[in-house]
């Protein structure tokens, strides 16, 4: 009898556990993010740039910071344009993401990036970019709302 009312609890934890993370990723939303980001890159890169948030009907200033390493050269632009998944407010989208990826350009170029923070917010970028740059990179950016 102790056994089963053990098991009655570990059961019932399970389904709440459940039901709540259920519930959590129902009441997330989407958004849409533009920005351009300035990239300066000999091995090791920098790059900072701004854009906007929409997320609820209303625009959210953003700020981009950004390092790189690895295989990198040369100086570029790149405007972004995307989704954001799963954020509940504005601030889900500050953070810290990180991607390894590749691309260049000579002129211009394409970008697609998928990327997600710490609070679990993806990040679906395209974009194009401009300069004279190649990379095969690590790369990190943080977003901060302004």
């Amino acid at each position: 009898m102790i056994i089963s009312s053990r098991l009655r609890a570990v059961a019932v934890a399970a389904v709440a556990a459940v039901a709540v993370g259920a519930a959590s990723a129902a009441h997330a939303d989407t958004g849409t993010i533009r920005f351009s980001i300035y990239k300066a890159a000999f091995f090791v890169g920098g790059s900072g740039g701004d854009g906007t948030l929409t997320f609820q009907g209303r625009n959210y200033p953003i700020a981009i910071g950004g390092l790189s390493g690895g295989l990198a050269f040369g100086v570029s632009r790149t405007n972004f344009q995307g989704t954001v998944r799963n954020i509940k407010r504005a601030s889900d989208v500050a953070g810290v993401y990180a991607a390894a990826g590749g691309g260049g350009a000579a002129v211009k170029g394409a970008q697609v990036i998928v990327m997600t923070n710490e609070k679990g917010a993806r990040l679906e970028l395209s974009g194009t970019q401009t300069g004279l740059q190649i990379n095969a990179d690590i790369s990190g950016m943080a977003i901060s709302l302004k």
